[in-house]
């Protein structure tokens, strides 16, 4: 049952992505940080750990889980550093999944031939 809440609840943030994507004149890179902002939002207010213990890894591995771990990355800074834990905090919990990112990507242009134009 756990692969099935994960599959719907993951298709559902996709579909409703899609919609925002065709019915309005957002970017790409706008959606993608409304989802950040809306992961770290639904988490300050508490709700997204029972979301995600619901959905498991389509709750967590769309970008709402990004900013899920922001936000917590934030909070513990804080209530260890104080103000200085609003910038540290981020960065020291999202260092993985950017450094990550890079990596891959890079990889990834090393092996492929982009299409993009000059």
């Amino acid at each position: 049952m756990d692969y099935i809440n994960a599959f719907w609840v993951g298709g559902l943030i996709c579909a409703l992505v899609q919609i925002l994507m065709e019915k309005t004149k957002m970017m790409p890179g706008r959606i993608m940080v409304l989802l950040v902002c809306l992961g770290a939002v639904i988490s300050v207010f508490g709700i997204y750990e029972p979301f995600q213990e619901y959905a498991g890894a389509g709750a967590s591995v769309p970008l709402l889980g990004f900013g899920n771990v922001l936000m917590k990355g934030v909070k513990e800074a804080v209530d260890s550093a104080g103000f200085i834990g609003i910038f540290q905090g981020g960065f020291k919990a999202g260092a993985v999944g950017t450094s990550a990112a890079l990596i891959f990507g890079y990889l990834a242009s090393l092996i492929f031939n982009p299409k993009m134009k000059k």
